[in-house]
């Protein structure tokens, strides 16, 4: 209550010291974060889609979890989509009103031609957010499974005013981390909450795709400088060889990192390597180890 009479030093501690309350409050949520993957596996198996709808930081947040995995794991962009309210101008600047309507959620889901194939996951700190709202309740309409992030208590879900929104969502995600520093300043506690929590989905989504061999992403797309040499490193690393030899094999393997660490661990030809990956439903152990594999 006194922070606003409290020098820089005592104002960063108290923000320091109410930052290591999240954690704890994320790590109460793993049994449902476990399960919201489960749904985002299964999702990307049978052809759906994850998709992000919020509003200003949550939003934010959304868009930036999303569009960060086509380069990171090699997937399509259509693979994991954000949406904000007020559209890509939100982004920059806040769209003051654009999440104050129902319809305008719904309206996106239907934009998108959402299917009982895609998973929809709402992000709202307050948990109210109409825009947010209104996009959950319709992809449950069109039968998407549906998820919730909200730094809200679960049980605010048993109050009537949230009867519709509770039955159209399956899985509810919800760290507590307590009152902002700052009043209502939900880019703070509950922003950095729900990064977390949307790092934990996808991350873990990813590595049941195959998309990681040891602690190392293996399916990155090497779209610029930077991620042709962190994937000539990454070979390196995995593999012992030096620089110009991880060149060399990257290039024999069309410039894909899977089937130059097959190639190479297995000591096959690439066109072994890329059956081994095949029948290995593209997990980089198990094709080394040549064995059949489907993931769960």
């Amino acid at each position: 209550m006194d922070i606003d009479a409290r020098t820089i030093s005592e104002i960063l501690t108290i923000i320091n010291d109410e930052d290591k309350k999240i954690p704890s409050a994320v790590e109460k949520e793993i049994p449902y974060i476990t399960k919201a993957v489960e749904l985002v596996v299964q999702a990307f198996r049978n052809g759906g889609r994850l998709i992000y709808v919020g509003a200003g930081t949550s939003g934010r947040l959304g868009v930036l979890d999303a569009v960060e995995c086509p380069p990171t794991y090699g997937v399509p962009y259509e693979l994991v989509q954000g949406f904000i309210a007020g559209g890509e101008k939100a982004m920059f600047r806040a769209q003051e009103g654009a999440e104050d309507k129902e319809e305008n959620g719904a309206k996106e889901i239907d934009r998108i031609h959402v299917t009982k194939k895609d998973v929809v996951c709402g992000i709202a700190a307050s948990l109210r957010t109409p825009y947010v709202v209104g996009a959950v309740k319709r992809a449950k309409e069109l039968g998407s499974h549906t998820m919730y992030v909200t730094t809200n208590p679960r049980s605010k879900f048993d109050a009537p005013e949230y009867a519709e929104l509770a039955k159209a969502i399956n899985i509810a995600i919800c760290p507590e981390v307590g009152p902002e520093v700052v009043m209502g300043s939900t880019r703070m506690k509950s922003g950095t909450a729900q990064k977390l929590v949307l790092n934990m989905i996808t991350t873990t989504a990813m590595i049941r795709m195959g998309k990681v061999y040891e602690n190392m992403m293996i399916d990155l797309q090497m779209t610029n400088q930077k991620l042709r040499e962190r994937a000539k490193r990454i070979v390196m690393t995995i593999t012992g060889i030096d620089y110009d030899k991880a060149a060399e094999c990257l290039e024999k393997a069309d410039f894909h990192v899977k089937t130059a660490l097959v190639m190479i661990k297995a000591n096959v030809e690439k066109g072994e390597a890329k059956t081994r990956l095949k029948n290995a439903d593209g997990f980089v152990r198990a094709a080394i180890e040549g064995k059949i594999y489907r993931a769960e």
